[in-house]
């Protein structure tokens, strides 16, 4: 072939580092062999190479979560049509809900195959449009710079969220013009506050008894973290984290009421129901952060809600707002932050609210032979405060969503949809990103075996980190809902598990089990002297359910006729 031309795979690849990727998660497919051709030729470009396609595009989410405090660029994946791009839909439904800006590419059946249902082919934008924020098809290799300009633009305006796009394995291996180049790099659209919108929130908090904050989610990057905080700090402004957002705001802050979502601070809930005026910075208010939409409620008679957020589909979408800024939420923080109002006392509630967190993020003695709230003040203890936390779904992170400190940003990466297998995943891609920091991915019994395969590609690359898989011997959070509604009635919630330890050990972990409390201290002290892979087996009880405080036998004498 002439040197005037090259392989549509060669300029999409070109058109990637243009727009500044610099790492893609793979599990390897027939249908996209001309890409994994052409990234070689890019040495910037890091491929790394997973065990199945949820773990990578769980990384790829966890990469673009990650990415938010520094280049701000999406996570990026490669999987391959019908089963690959199945199994990598769980990343992309985590990134829609999460907020979280990634790219996957799905090869794709030749052209000359679509609509007869060719092998293992689907209709990607039809399965993908409901979650994601675009999907297409390139069909013509001379617009995939248009493409990939538009799917990175797309990825990281307004609401950070996944794009799909597929790739027909022909369309790749097609020769386009060697002057075809790629688009500039995309940046993510300035948006400003609006200066009237902001002297009526500074009325409004002159005006306000008692207000509360609840921040973190789209668009929060570091910048937003580090002026929010000295503007709440400056007023006294009580703030709350939404839902898996702990790392929005330093622990240490003066003002930090702690976090919203599954069992929270009981106090913390009542500041909620009894503020006056509520300012949500980057929140959607979903679900899990306001405990089904009812703290607050919909209406929320007799409180103000103020709404910054950098989409304007959400604000209005779901809650009645009485103060509507759409914004890039860095942008409103560091403007609140410079803003000067002499008509605005400080708060006391500030300090009050997180003399509370304080207290309840405390541990007590407990009689229990492992008990995870003492585990988790051992970690912080031993650990550096940048550790990054890395966690899937389940009752086990509780124990580390009320007891750590999540004193860096990033240093939470936690599904706020609640997927299960997210935190080994996570926690790989926070190894790759940040080498220099300890990282730590904490898994249940039933959470660690959905997507714990993944050690392998922590094993292959040499990574640094630390697991815990939390072993109760049951899938703890549906055992207490369980015994909450059919107490007694144990029906699909048990589990015989593998050892973890021996399990560990196979990949090449150095690994131990911890069935006491001082074991598991100890075995933290031994991990912490040592680099690579390393697994700690937490043999735990399944009688206390929950970082609450609720236990079976409770739940059951609370529900029995």
């Amino acid at each position: 072939m002439p040197d005037s031309t090259r392989s549509a795979a060669a300029l999409l690849v070109d058109c990637l580092a243009q727009q500044g990727c610099d790492r893609v998660f793979t599990v390897p497919g027939e249908s996209f062999l001309a890409v994994l051709d052409a990234l070689p030729d890019w040495p910037d470009i890091d491929v790394v190479t997973c065990r199945q396609e949820g773990g990578a595009a769980f990384m790829a989410c966890a990469d673009g979560a990650m990415n938010a405090a520094g280049s701000g660029r999406p996570g990026v994946a490669f999987v391959t049509r019908g089963p690959g791009a199945t199994n990598a839909s769980i990343g992309v439904h985590v990134a829609h809900q999460d907020s979280q800006p990634m790219i996957l590419f799905v090869g794709d059946v030749a052209r000359t195959m679509q609509g007869r249902e060719g092998f293992q082919e689907v209709d990607f934008p039809a399965f993908f449009g409901p979650i994601c924020k675009w999907a297409a098809r390139i069909d013509d290799p001379l617009r995939i710079p248009e493409y990939i300009a538009r799917a990175y633009a797309v990825a990281i305006s307004g609401r950070p969220g996944p794009v799909v796009l597929a790739l027909p394995e022909d369309m790749l291996t097609q020769h386009v013009p060697a002057h075809l180049t790629p688009r500039p790099a995309v940046l993510r659209p300035a948006q400003a506050v609006c200066p009237d919108a902001m002297a009526a929130l500074f009325d409004l908090i002159a005006d306000a008894a008692s207000p509360i904050a609840i921040i973190g989610g789209a668009g929060w990057n570091a910048k937003a973290r580090i002026h929010f905080q000295h503007f709440a700090e400056r007023i006294g402004l009580p703030v709350a984290t939404a839902f898996r957002r702990q790392d929005a705001i330093a622990p240490t802050s003066p003002v930090y009421a702690g976090n919203l979502g599954y069992g929270p601070n009981p106090l913390l809930t009542q500041r909620v129901k009894n503020a006056d005026l509520i300012i949500a910075v980057g929140a959607r208010l979903g679900e899990a952060t306001t405990d089904g939409y009812a703290v607050p409620t919909l209406e929320h008679p007799g409180q103000i809600l103020v709404h910054i957020h950098p989409d304007p589909e959400e604000l209005g979408r779901v809650y009645r707002t009485d103060l509507a800024l759409a914004c890039a939420v860095d942008e409103f923080a560091e403007c609140a932050a410079l803003w000067e109002d002499e008509a605005i006392i400080p708060f006391g509630a500030g300090a009050e609210a997180h003399r509370e967190w304080r207290e309840w993020s405390t541990c007590q003695p407990s009689d229990a032979p492992i008990d995870l709230a003492a585990c988790v003040a051992a970690m912080r203890a031993a650990l550096p405060a940048d550790t990054i936390i890395a966690n899937g779904a389940g009752n086990f992170a509780g124990w580390w969503h009320r007891y750590w400190r999540y004193e860096a940003y990033p240093g939470q990466l936690a599904p706020t949809c609640g997927a299960m297998g997210y935190g080994v995943p996570a926690a790989v891609a926070a190894a790759l990103r940040f080498p220099g920091r300890t990282v730590v991915a904490v898994a249940g019994d039933g959470d660690f075996l959905m997507n714990g395969q993944e050690l392998a590609t922590a094993a292959q690359y040499g990574l640094n980190l630390i697991v815990v898989v939390v072993d109760n011997g049951a899938y703890g959070t549906i055992r207490m809902h369980q015994e909450r509604e059919y107490p007694g009635r144990v029906s699909g919630t048990q589990l015989i598990n593998p050892d973890f330890a021996a399990l560990g050990a196979a990949f090449g972990a150095w690994t131990v089990r911890a069935e006491t409390t001082e074991q598991f201290i100890a075995s933290l002290g031994e991990a912490k002297a040592r680099t690579g892979l390393r697994l700690i087996h937490a043999v735990t009880d399944l009688e206390r359910i929950a970082a609450s405080g609720a236990t079976i036998s409770g739940l059951r004498a609370r529900n029995r006729v």
